[in-house]
């Protein structure tokens, strides 16, 4: 099946979110989408798929205009979509997931389960997506969850198969799994278009690359460009890929986690008997499949949440049980995962979101007054030393790009002196350019000598990043790594396998 984009436009009031968008993507063909978080790729997904109405263009299937009112009309047209998120019902079957809204029935209206555990073997033993068809869909982990959201297009049909940002919550070993599924797909005659923005993961899969910048085509590319020239395309300069950083120079313990455990709120165990050291002048990274208790660990280090047992040292002084504001007094920088919701207040100023931890603090103000003047003035010199692109420091932080969000929690955070850095997913929505600008701060602030305690999903940034990493699966970390340890080792621990899991299996 053909499928073209035609001068695709969708304006949301004022903003432009695609720009006379034109995409051709042949049969068989693996079509690559690339781009920055924000350039517009899952917005014009959406449109192709139903979800928005184009404010201008057509949709054109085997040289057919179509209007598609839903998804249900897009679907129709043979076009499925895999969703960044999946869209499952965790307390049903796989093979009720797999038929629900396209419910198989016998006489009388009664489903037809039978029918629908045999469609899912028939197209787990094709496409080798090994699902048992009677297994709940809560059962079981995010990398088989994708292979039923797959499952559930080709039971409709599907000859265009959209993946928005597929291996997102997916081990290296999990990623190339999907892969094989891909080309098994493509071998088939299914055309895919597959939106990422990690070059590694284009360049081995696309047969053409198209970068989207802003809402608008920048170009074309064929898979064996190198990733600097993708790169420069995705940000509209060239780009440092790689971190450029000296051997570390470890000094005394800073943070000491010992046995340390949090519990959720019905009693689930999220982070379970952590114990781990990070030392002045380095980076100790935590890799891991979002979900296995990274962010309660971190929330639980800077006092945001208590935690049920164990116990936090910093340079040896117990801060179990103290607040947020007095460790951060401490000297400890906290760049959180979510940087709108615990990082920033979005209808506050850039100059007043970068004095938010010390606006009670000489030269800022005190217990009853504010001034001005220096936080004016602070505001333009970290505006300017961190390259934050904004018209005025006050405008809204709102009104700010990720990757210059990112930047102002940085500034805020890294402008004071430092024992310890804890950042979280610190380029997660942030364009190539300014990933570039956020590794050589944390790289500078390691290399003064605070210990910095990393976590991301991105397990590139972690290699790149880390002295040393350990694995956090299931709460616990499950074993350490040296950041030159292969993608497979990493990911047989992101996936749980350590070696006494394989002895005892």
């Amino acid at each position: 099946m053909k499928l073209e984009l035609r001068g695709i436009t969708k304006k949301f009031g004022s903003f432009t979110a695609n720009d006379h968008i034109d995409l051709v993507v042949e049969p068989g063909q693996i079509h690559a989408l690339l781009g920055e978080n924000g350039a517009g790729k899952s917005t014009l997904m959406n449109v192709l798929y139903g979800l928005y109405e184009p404010t201008d263009g057509e949709i054109v299937v085997d040289g057919e205009p179509q209007k598609f009112n839903g998804p249900g009309d897009a679907m129709r047209a043979g076009i499925g979509m895999v969703h960044q998120h999946f869209m499952l019902v965790p307390v049903l079957s796989v093979a009720e997931n797999v038929m629900l809204g396209d419910e198989y029935t016998r006489s009388a209206g009664i489903l037809d389960q039978k029918k629908a555990r045999e469609v899912v073997r028939n197209l787990s033993k094709d496409y080798h997506l090994e699902v048992n068809p009677d297994v709940l869909v809560g059962d079981l982990p995010v990398g088989i969850q994708q292979r039923v959201e797959i499952l559930k297009a080709l039971a409709r049909h599907a000859k265009v198969l959209i993946l928005d940002e597929p291996t997102a919550v997916l081990t290296p070993q999990e990623t190339d799994h999907l892969m094989d599924v891909m080309r098994s797909l493509k071998d088939d005659g299914t055309s895919i278009v597959f939106i990422s923005h990690k070059l590694r993961e284009v360049r081995a899969i696309a047969d053409t690359i198209t970068v989207i910048r802003r809402g608008k085509v920048v170009g074309q590319a064929e898979p064996s460009a190198s990733p600097s020239e993708l790169a420069a395309m995705m940000v509209g300069r060239p780009v440092q890929l790689k971190v450029d950083k000296e051997p570390a120079k470890a000094g005394d313990v800073i943070l000491d986690i010992e046995g340390l455990s949090v519990t959720g709120p019905t009693g689930q165990v999220l982070v379970d008997d952590v114990s781990l050291e990070v030392r002045g002048g380095e980076i100790y990274a935590i890799a891991g499949v979002q979900g296995n208790g990274q962010s309660e660990l971190t929330e639980a280090i800077v006092g945001l949440i208590e935690p049920t047992a164990g116990r936090i040292r910093l340079e040896g002084a117990d801060v179990t049980d103290e607040s947020t504001d007095k460790i951060l007094g401490r000297g400890v920088g906290y760049v959180p995962e979510d940087r709108m919701h615990d990082g920033l207040v979005g209808s506050f100023s850039i100059a007043e979101n970068l004095v938010l931890d010390t606006y009670d603090e000489a030269p800022f103000g005190n217990s009853v007054s504010l001034n001005l003047a220096a936080i004016s003035r602070n505001a333009r010199e970290r505006v300017d030393e961190f390259d934050v692109r904004t018209q005025s420091a006050e405008a809204a932080a709102s009104t700010l790009s990720g990757g210059n969000q990112q930047k102002v929690v940085l500034a805020r955070e890294m402008s004071r002196p430092l024992r310890l850095l804890v950042v979280s997913q610190p380029t997660r929505g942030v364009d190539v350019g300014s990933q570039e600008f956020v590794h050589k701060r944390i790289v500078e602030e390691r290399d003064r000598g605070t210990a910095v305690l990393l976590v991301s999903t991105e397990l590139d940034e972690v290699i790149g990043l880390a002295d040393r990493v350990g694995v956090m699966y299931a709460g616990k970390i499950i074993g350490e790594l040296p950041p030159t340890a292969t993608a497979e080792e990493f990911g047989l621990l992101m996936a749980g396998q350590t070696s006494e899991t394989k002895e005892t299996a």
